[in-house]
């Protein structure tokens, strides 16, 4: 599961909010287009409260995303025509704020919007930053969207894109706010479309274990209404994460070990292009051999090509009979050699989790464990009864041939929670541990055959850091994250982390992994894609992107780097 599980989406009470933000937006005012000079009204048919409590975040992270004023918008554009002067994205870039060229959204195209949507859109200032500033991201764009717009059906987003498409204004995709890359920010304001009025089950096909939906409904949502079924949707990102989401960053989550990425699970897609055109992308069929693949190149596409109104998940059956172990290890090579020695047997474990010391150390602090402050690491096993104790004590064996002690399991349903909350509360001890810090989260993956290698490599430049830094892995496919915890008003030690998550990116990049094995690239992880894919690939990429989305309104500035050009 990526870290990102644990940083729920910041609900707090409207008054609240407003009296963190009230200094801040008065400085702000000179720059900020307010409701009354667009001359819209903000939504209150049919949509949820925003600011309302159902999520327990860390009142530093609500705090810290008022820190940083945004830049007067009359910065200057990055452009094309400019490309040789981009640093933002550019290689080797360390900047914090993401630049963009800002055009005033005109009166005309929000009064074609709210005829579209009936109201149901915004452009109070508060609902504006809220969705210009990820909740689970340390990346801050100059601008914020203008107007943030809900779309309750397909036809009305088809109107939505094709007006934008016209008037050249920039649109951004918006599901359930847990990425951590900067890919809902809106450095050329314009439109926000967020999805979430989009979230029924359309049809549920129990014998061909399929279903399928609207982007906006969460993954723990779907898993509730199918689990009468027996049956269960098995990527496992942030709690937040809603399906559309899900596809635009090709996201996985622990279980990827066993049932894939996103990619593995889409079956189909409907997609709306710039232009208002739908595109179905494939049909129901398991497999099929017809043109190009056009679902996956959706998958991933982090909303720069279009906006996915409807998915065809595959599914799976609820495993009959689970155990979850726990195994300590003097270092973390003992434990990702366990890893990899696990999956080389054939076993076929659906999770395996490790967790250096610093990670239990810190749990210890946040919640008053008494865990062994050693690497660690964390299986799950299913089937029947029968297969998963047997896989349980071969993976015993393993541990005990790698230094592996303190070898544990858990059958029954409460035990087994218990154990998992070690994982699940990973992220929030770091925050416990390093109060009024925020979060550099990382993200590489390698071959498997080198994930003990790479992480052996990265742990000597992470303590000898003066930085708190955790590592959390999905060992069994050789990805792993460090949560680095830095003061986001010290401008050295962000560089630090910065320095940290070059460090990890070129050393996985030199064993032929990826600089984001899950999280995505949005405008972080842009800086690093000539040297892992070559220049070649993102001219084509920049090429699909050209031919698809002419005006560039989809997503702007994210995912191809500002430089490349054919």
């Amino acid at each position: 599961m990526a870290l990102s599980s644990w940083l729920g989406r910041s609900r707090f009470s409207s008054k609240t909010v407003s009296a963190f933000l009230r200094p801040c937006r008065r400085k702000l005012q000179s720059t900020a287009k307010t409701a009354d000079e667009l001359t819209a009204v903000s939504t209150k048919k049919g949509r949820r409260n925003w600011w309302s409590s159902s999520a327990l975040v860390p009142l530093a992270m609500a705090a810290s995303a008022t820190t940083f004023a945004f830049l007067n918008q009359s910065q200057p554009s990055i452009s094309e025509s400019s490309a040789r002067d981009i640093t933002i994205g550019g290689k080797d870039s360390t900047e914090l704020v993401v630049k963009g060229e800002y055009n005033e959204v005109p009166k005309e195209l929000i009064s074609e919007l709210k005829i579209i949507l009936e109201d149901n859109l915004t452009t109070d200032y508060d609902e504006r930053y809220f969705h210009g500033k990820p909740q689970n991201s340390f990346h801050k764009s100059v601008n914020i969207p203008d107007v943030v717009v809900f779309p309750r059906s397909e036809e009305q987003v088809s109107k939505i894109l094709k007006s934008c498409n016209e008037y050249k204004v920039p649109i951004v995709p918006y599901g359930g706010a847990t990425s951590i890359e900067g890919h809902t920010l809106a450095p050329k304001g314009g439109v926000c479309i967020d999805m979430s009025l989009m979230k029924s089950v359309k049809a549920l096909h129990v014998e061909d274990m399929d279903v399928v939906v609207e982007p906006g409904i969460g993954w723990l949502e779907l898993n509730e209404h199918l689990e009468q079924y027996g049956l269960f949707f098995p990527l496992d990102p942030g709690p937040g994460a809603t399906i559309g989401g899900m596809c635009a960053t090709r996201c996985s989550g622990s279980l990827a070990v066993r049932y894939g990425t996103m990619r593995d699970n889409v079956i189909s897609l409907k997609v709306v292009l710039p232009n208002g055109d739908v595109v179905k992308t494939a049909s129901r069929a398991r497999k099929s051999a017809a043109g190009y693949d056009l679902t996956r190149l959706i998958i991933g596409s982090e909303g720069t090509l279009g906006v996915i109104t409807e998915v065809t998940l595959r599914l799976q059956k609820i495993p009959q009979h689970s155990v979850v172990a726990v195994c300590n290890f003097p270092t973390v090579k003992d434990a990702a050699d366990v890893a990899i020695a696990t999956m080389m047997s054939g076993i076929q474990v659906s999770r395996v989790e490790l967790l250096d010391e610093v990670q239990i150390r810190a749990l210890n602090m946040a919640n008053g464990k008494k865990l062994n402050e050693v690497p660690t690491l964390m299986f799950e096993f299913i089937g029947t009864e029968a297969y998963a104790r047997e896989q349980t004590r071969i993976v015993q064996e393993i541990a005990s041939k790698h230094n592996g002690s303190d070898f544990v399991f858990a059958e029954e349903p409460e035990a087994k929670k218990e154990l998992w909350k070690i994982r699940k509360e990973a992220l929030w001890a770091c925050y416990a541990m390093a109060p009024g810090h925020e979060a550099m989260i990382t993200d590489v993956c390698v071959p498997l055959s080198h994930l003990a290698e790479l992480i052996s490599r990265s742990k000597k430049e992470l303590d000898a850091s003066q930085l708190l830094c955790t590592v959390i892995a999905h060992a069994g496919d050789g990805n792993f994250h460090t949560c680095i915890m830095f003061d986001p008003t010290n401008e050295e030690q962000r560089r630090e982390a910065e320095r940290l998550n070059h460090f990890m990116v070129h050393s996985a990049l030199s064993m032929n992994g990826t600089c984001t094995g899950e999280h995505g690239v949005g405008t972080g992880k842009m800086k690093y894609l000539e040297k892992e894919l070559g220049i070649e690939a993102l001219q084509t990429m920049k090429r699909i992107k050209k031919a698809l989305d002419p005006n560039d309104i989809m997503n702007p500035g994210k995912l191809i780097p500002p430089h490349v050009c054919f």
